[in-house]
């Protein structure tokens, strides 16, 4: 049985949530489900802006794509861009929809980024005041990354040095739900950043209640790059490509399979919502009406 999420104390605090625009990648079927064919979806890289309901904290969770894609690791932009496995454009960047949704960057208190890839990075110079968080394990990614090392598809400047904050095992002395490592970000149960490093090294996700009476969100970044992965038991993560290349769109297919494993275990407990990065269908379903400056409405 999946273990409960905490109840909402008196006064509780949650989060308002609107999405934000952050450009869009084509994403190869065959390389996110098993036995799927080489077909493209056009997906958003999915931002989000978060206001605590009893005060002014907020943060952004994720950053996107940046609109100087040329400006990504040589051997990333080639890879994925310039070879064109996964074709992006970014017709509004997530700094962008802030400034149209009311927001200042330069006035946004904290960043967390979900992990280091070239689509969930985006440009973190407009947010000159935001400390940046990130899961542990990126600190050698970002040690190890572009321009110090030529080949890396890290890029070192992804986040600005002296505002970034690693979490490190002493930050995640919690559970929640399925979850065994998870921090709760402001104290008070309003949100959490939880530990989903399956698919790459310091890879977070985050849980955050919406409503004061019980409803959540689960924030999912990629840990899984299909909606299927999660709502149906049967569909399992690609391991190769239809051309039958080894490849995985997971660090350590083992652990993401664990950890979509919880996610859909989370999903089953009432009231609560679940939102990948590149989820299509929700992106077409709900642009104009979820996004900032409007908010997220969450299940009753």
């Amino acid at each position: 049985m999946t273990p409960a999420l905490p109840p909402p104390s008196l006064n509780q605090p949650y989060m308002h949530v609107s999405a934000l625009e952050a450009g869009f990648l084509d994403l190869p079927k065959d390389l996110v489900i098993r036995g799927e064919p080489r077909i493209y979806h056009k997906c958003p890289s999915l931002s989000f802006y978060l206001k605590h309901s009893a005060s002014d904290r907020h943060f952004i969770f994720d950053l996107g794509l940046r609109r100087d894609l040329k400006s990504l690791p040589p051997r990333a932009y080639q890879h994925y861009i310039g070879d064109g496995l996964m074709p992006c454009e970014v017709p509004q960047s997530v700094a962008e929809s802030c400034e149209k949704g009311g927001v200042d960057p330069a006035e946004v208190q904290m960043v967390v980024i979900s992990h280091l890839h070239f689509d969930h990075i985006g440009d973190h110079s407009p947010f000159t005041k935001a400390t940046f968080i990130l899961g542990g394990d990126g600190k050698a990614s970002l040690a190890d990354g572009y321009p110090g090392n030529q080949d890396s598809f890290t890029l070192t400047a992804s986040t600005p040095a002296d505002r970034t904050r690693f979490l490190t095992d002493a930050d995640f002395t919690t559970s929640i739900g399925p979850f065994p490592r998870a921090h709760d970000l402001f104290g008070d149960g309003a949100a959490y950043i939880i530990d989903t490093p399956g698919h790459c090294p310091g890879h977070v996700t985050l849980l955050a209640r919406t409503s004061a009476d019980g409803a959540w969100l689960y924030f999912g970044a990629d840990v899984a790059h299909d909606t299927r992965l999660i709502t149906d038991g049967q569909t399992q993560i690609a391991l190769a490509a239809a051309s039958g290349a080894p490849y995985c769109m997971h660090r350590i297919p083992e652990q993401a399979t664990v950890d979509i494993g919880r996610v859909r275990e989370l999903v089953k407990i009432p009231r609560v919502e679940f939102l990948i990065a590149h989820d299509w269908q929700w992106y077409g379903e709900n642009r104009g009406k979820a996004f900032l400056p409007d908010r997220f409405v969450p299940k009753s």
